[in-house]
């Protein structure tokens, strides 16, 4: 049995960050959705928790990254295909993201990535050989 995970992410608009998410053509899981943020479904065992600036500090003492200033996280998404990889960064490229690097093919993995209006950083890949569980 997979385990899931949620990501908590911290978000200045939120309206604006589920919007983009939905653009890339994800959805949001409306049992987890809100005004006080939002849950989105990446796959079955993934989901991404978006949460306002204030909801995000009852978290956590810490201050919130500025992502103009560094890097809060990476976050690697394994695609479908590199069909997959290449429309997903389209997508978010047209909804507002950008992105600091060209894909990359190193023949055995096909790699591109988006940031997201936020300043998260997204690495999507294709494998052709994935490695085994251990």
């Amino acid at each position: 049995m997979s385990k899931q995970m949620f990501i908590n992410l911290p978000v200045a608009d939120f309206r604006q960050s589920v919007a983009f998410f939905e653009a890339l053509g994800f959805a949001a899981h409306p049992q987890f959705s809100g005004d006080e943020g939002g849950c989105i479904v990446i796959n079955d065992a993934v989901c991404v928790m978006l949460c306002p600036h204030d909801r995000f500090r009852a978290f956590t003492p810490k201050a919130i990254c500025d992502t103009n200033q560094s890097v809060e996280v990476l976050l690697n998404l394994a695609c479908e295909s590199r069909e997959e990889v290449d429309r997903l960064v389209a997508a978010a490229l047209s909804a507002g993201g950008s992105t600091y690097d060209k894909p990359e093919d190193l023949g055995f993995m096909y790699s591109h990535s988006f940031v997201d209006p936020d300043g998260h950083g997204w690495g999507l890949f294709h494998m052709t050989d994935t490695p085994s569980q251990a």
